[in-house]
């Protein structure tokens, strides 16, 4: 074995030892080194800040925590990883009782109609690692042999949950019946997770279909495609976004939107101002100068 090998494996098992509170203290000290020799860094985490402060969203306790929240989202997606291929059954008693709030909240969606189908909604916010956490022990709480996402990202050595479908919005030769997966998986399942939260600059290189909403009383563009599908088979989409601090993970979950009710684009936008306003320091776009404004044509 090579020396760099050992080092890495060393490095794997040094931070599968961390404790969570642990792994929050090394991310502010991680990003206060290297911003000292990496301009980009350092200028990444305070343009975060920075660009939360103008919106009136963060105030002077909130700096630090919007400054290293890149560097905190990697720790954790690399500590998840870690920790999943060590020991495939590792438990975070914290997420798993979010996955069990949520698998009872999508059961009471449905009332007298548990053939409903639901879309639950993470928001982008601490680590999408942890979110593939969650979402598994959602899927074994509703007694799913599979479940299906809508996801950008690439499956990939990050991603090591096997009953973890995920349906790709990015070019990978399928994408033009990604609306028709997503039926299917609806109808059988009964529920399909979608980010509805991503912001349109994210998927600029692809087609896209958005529609005109205010966020954060400015006007701003959401993704469409979920509502004309939400309307088609009367879904109800449940939104909710993780929160990490002091080494604890917990979950709000946002008020669900009737798909085909005529202002639910809004109402969607409504959830996103408020995940905003609640945890901008650990969004993982935060930063980005256009956020929901975007323009579809030059």
């Amino acid at each position: 074995m090579s020396l760099w090998k050992s080092l890495a494996r060393l490095r794997q098992a040094w931070l599968i030892s961390l404790s969570a509170r642990s792994i929050e203290r090394l991310a502010t000290l991680t990003w206060c080194v290297k911003s000292l020799f990496n301009a980009r860094e350092r200028w990444n985490g305070i343009t975060r800040y920075e660009m939360g402060r103008e919106l009136w969203l963060l105030d002077a306790a909130d700096k630090w925590r919007a400054m290293t929240g890149k560097t905190l989202e990697t720790l954790l997606d690399r500590r998840f990883h870690d920790g999943r291929v060590a020991r495939p059954d590792e438990a975070w008693p914290d997420l798993r009782e979010v996955a069990r709030t949520l698998a009872r909240q999508i059961v009471a969606l449905r009332g007298d109609d548990p053939a409903r189908p639901v879309i639950l909604s993470p928001f982008h916010y601490v680590s999408q690692c942890a979110y593939v956490y969650v979402l598994d022990e959602v899927r074994k709480a509703l007694g799913l042999e599979t479940l299906s996402a809508v996801t950008g990202v690439f499956a990939g050595k990050e991603m090591v949950m096997p009953r973890l479908e995920p349906l790709y919005t990015r070019d990978d030769g399928q994408r033009n019946n990604l609306g028709l997966r997503v039926i299917q998986a609806l109808r059988r399942d009964g529920v399909v997770v979608l980010f509805a939260d991503a912001a349109p600059y994210t998927m600029h290189r692809f087609p896209m279909e958005t529609v005109d909403v205010t966020v954060l009383g400015r006007p701003g563009r959401i993704h469409g495609g979920v509502f004309r599908i939400g309307a088609r088979m009367n879904t109800v989409l449940l939104p909710f976004y993780l929160r990490f601090t002091h080494g604890r993970f917990s979950a709000e979950i946002l008020e669900a939107v009737e798909l085909a009710s005529p202002d639910a684009p809004q109402q969607v936008a409504d959830r996103i101002s408020i995940a905003l306003k609640g945890n901008y320091a650990h969004w993982l776009m935060a930063g980005h100068p256009s956020m929901y404004g975007f323009a579809s044509v030059k």
